[in-house]
């Protein structure tokens, strides 16, 4: 587990599949800026675009290649809990960290079934578990009586909230905060906001960007320094937008070529930014001097 700010890492491409190279460029640059965890194979990642065989093969090899220098987590949530409860003890053997297993999407189960889901999963690991609630991605929402069962469980140790509803946030903080379950946010913009109720970091789309900045602006926010926080939070509120102007990690994809990080490849059904969208961004990018 950690405190402070995980990279929901973009996974660069080439012509002809994984882009290694700029790969682990990349990942030098986040270690190198602070960043305190990495999350690869999320949904910035574009597990969903990749085969199985790709999956594992990326995932393997950046568990290796980050060596233990921060915490790695690994996505591993599906639909089908059996496959997740695959995935999740193939990273527990390569020796990955954590887990981060959003919640089975296009079933659009019951909150019960939210918990046997994840009980089946907590079951069959010892690794650390981080549920992931992003409803307007899956279908389903975790209600804080569900995040509450949750926290009963022995290795569900987190939870990532992107239902962007503060108010229902507080109430799952509120339910789990006297458990061994850590808060989360999954959204750069309100990552001050959970900070300060008593949240433990984020899991950030704009550190894949900005990664010494975000770092920044959550070590201000958890050592209790709302108001310089939130002076960096309202530099970087378009950016965090930007981000968002199409789907992620299309966004992100594009800020980072701009910046000669990685080259703007997607895979379908992803297709590159729009250029209506990609100048909006990139007017966001020169005013922070980012380009």
């Amino acid at each position: 587990m950690f405190t402070g700010t995980a990279t929901a890492l973009i996974t660069p491409f080439n012509e002809r599949g994984i882009d290694y190279d700029a790969f682990g460029a990349f990942i030098d640059r986040q270690i190198d800026q602070g960043i305190d965890a990495l999350l690869v194979c999320g949904t910035t990642g574009e597990p969903a675009t990749m085969t199985a065989t790709e999956k594992f093969q990326v995932i393997e090899w950046a568990v290796k290649y980050i060596n233990h220098r921060v915490p790695v987590i690994i996505g591993t949530g599906s639909n089908c809990t059996a496959t997740a409860i695959e995935n999740t003890k193939f990273v527990e053997k390569i020796g990955a960290d954590c887990a981060l297993v959003v919640t089975p999407y296009y079933n659009k189960c019951t909150q019960e079934g939210l918990y046997q889901h994840y009980k089946a999963i907590n079951d069959s690991t010892s690794m650390p578990i981080i549920a992931y609630n992003v409803p307007s991605r899956t279908g389903v929402n975790i209600l804080p009586t569900t995040a509450e069962r949750l926290a009963t469980l022995s290795n569900l140790k987190g939870i990532k909230e992107a239902c962007g509803n503060l108010e229902q946030i507080k109430q799952t903080y509120d339910l789990i905060k006297d458990s061994d379950m850590l808060l989360y946010s999954g959204d750069d913009g309100l990552a001050v906001d959970i900070a300060e109720m008593g949240g433990a970091g984020v899991l950030s789309v704009a550190s894949n960007v900005i990664p010494g900045e975000m770092s920044k602006m959550m070590r201000l926010a958890l050592d209790g320094n709302i108001a310089e926080a939130r002076k960096l939070e309202s530099k970087y509120a378009e950016l965090f937008k930007a981000l968002f102007y199409e789907v992620n990690p299309i966004p992100a994809k594009y800020a980072c070529s701009k910046m000669g990080l990685i080259k703007n490849i997607l895979r379908l059904p992803l297709t590159p930014m729009s250029e209506a969208q990609s100048q909006r961004l990139e007017q966001v990018m020169q005013q922070l001097r980012l380009i």
